[in-house]
């Protein structure tokens, strides 16, 4: 768990080339649906490829609290008995949801439109998190909470004896949120819709089409969609198989891109176009990727993804509307763009502030403290690219519970002339556990200082 226990710092040096293969743990995203959908349809939903990371663990853990049934029955495989739109009962106990922005935030929508009162906290990152963003909506429905001013956690939501159909139009693209409105509006009658501005993730969509739910997407001509659900539907139980995370696959992909001589497979990785914005900007940045036996997997696109170290990477400007594709992958991104030739120039990226940490600010002080310039304002990043080999490293980085702070920079340290060191190490098992035995299978030097 982040947060818990003595810092654990670790230190990445130069290595030879990476080569191998690096399978992935599952889609984090869509490990904590799956869950979730299986608790909220009548029956048995098998799991396979599931993210045992601490995040979707603590999912698991909460949708047990509220009536379903959760079983492991072996590495990445799950069952869940669900108990049926409106049949989450009281949880007896606090829900801790660890780090998991995502899995709070989507367990509140689920239980906001049942009559029933729980309790929700989290980590010392979490519990710094604004949770105003989804409880906003759900006021809508008729949900009501008490906690922390600025709807921080802890905070106790009960919710709707009655509930109304909304209707949301997104203040900001946020997936969570969206998701939120859905899966209250599934036990509540008639039509809910929620309007995106620009679209976001679809999992949550895809999802409830596959077991069962009544779901339309139409386009706007402003541009976005708007997502239209009807309630009270009745959920059938089903075989999810979970492709590959591709915001994991992103670090050993990336690793490849710029330590010389490597070359990386990471296979059957989710290539959602709502997530795949990073693999378009490397593309596009001139690196060696690409998209191998494309297939689909649990109503997802999948991939078996290669890269190359080309050592030829241009500096781009990524324009703001592929931010929601790819907001998570910025602070890697930001250590590729630091060895490509000219300025990278990151737009539309303000989300990155609202992260587990202010992520812009977490990556310009470690990208500075290894000798490479940056600049931002409230909603661009910049990063001065130094050339393939020409970063400097030797920097100490704060990772501020960061599990993409700590492993982009233990990325960085793999190409830089001197060893990057940072803070704590614990924060990876929240989305990445596998990530020091898979980076060292393929030739990493990482490890505990």
């Amino acid at each position: 768990m982040s947060g818990h226990g003595p810092l654990q710092p670790a230190v990445s040096r130069a290595s030879g080339p990476l080569r191998g293969e690096a399978a992935v743990p599952g889609d984090k995203s869509v490990s904590h649906r799956a869950l979730i959908l299986g608790a909220l349809a009548v029956g048995r939903t098998e799991v396979s490829g599931l993210l045992e990371g601490e995040d979707v663990l603590g999912t698991g853990r909460a949708m047990r609290a509220f009536g379903a049934k959760v079983e492991r029955l072996g590495p990445g495989d799950w069952r869940v008995e669900g108990v049926g739109v409106g049949g989450f009962m009281e949880p007896e106990d606090v829900i801790d949801c660890g780090n998991a922005g995502t899995g709070v935030r989507l367990i509140m929508g689920a239980a906001a439109t049942t009559d029933l009162s729980a309790t929700f906290t989290g980590d010392a990152s979490l519990r710094r998190r604004p949770m105003g963003r989804v409880l906003t909506p759900l006021a809508q429905f008729g949900a009501t909470h008490a906690g922390r001013r600025g709807g921080k956690l802890p905070l106790t939501l009960t919710g709707a004896q009655s509930p109304l159909p909304v209707s949301y139009l997104l203040p900001m693209a946020s997936a969570q949120v969206k998701s939120a409105v859905l899966l209250a509006g599934l036990n509540a009658p008639g039509e809910t819709s929620v309007i995106e501005p620009e679209a976001t993730r679809d999992h949550t969509e895809r999802m409830l089409r596959g077991f069962g739910a009544e779901v339309s997407v139409e386009a706007r001509p402003e541009g976005g969609k708007i997502i239209r659900l009807q309630g009270r539907p009745e959920l059938r139980p089903q075989k999810v198989a979970v492709p590959r995370d591709p915001s994991s696959a992103a670090f050993p992909l990336c690793a490849a891109l710029i330590v010389p001589g490597s070359e990386v497979l990471c296979p059957r990785v989710g290539i959602n176009p709502t997530r795949a914005g990073l693999f378009l900007t490397l593309q596009e940045m001139g690196a060696d990727l690409v998209f191998e036996n494309e297939t689909v997997e649990g109503g997802e696109p999948a991939a078996d993804l290669r890269a190359r170290f080309s050592g030829n990477l241009k500096g781009i400007e990524i324009p703001p509307e592929r931010a929601p594709s790819m907001i998570d992958e910025y602070p890697i991104l930001a250590v590729v763009a630091a060895f490509a030739t000219g300025e990278t120039v990151m737009r539309g990226v303000k989300e990155l502030r609202a992260k587990e940490s202010d992520r812009i600010a977490a990556m310009e002080a470690g990208l500075r403290a290894c000798g490479v310039t940056t600049e931002s304002d409230e909603d661009t990043l910049i990063v001065h690219g130094r050339g393939a080999g020409d970063v400097e490293g030797g920097g100490f980085v704060i990772c501020h519970l960061d599990h993409r702070i700590a492993m982009s920079h233990l990325v960085l340290g793999l190409a830089a002339r001197r060893p990057v060191t940072i803070d704590d190490f614990g924060a990876v098992g929240t989305s990445f556990p596998g990530f020091a035995p898979i980076m060292a299978a393929l030739g990493a030097q990482i490890a505990l200082a």
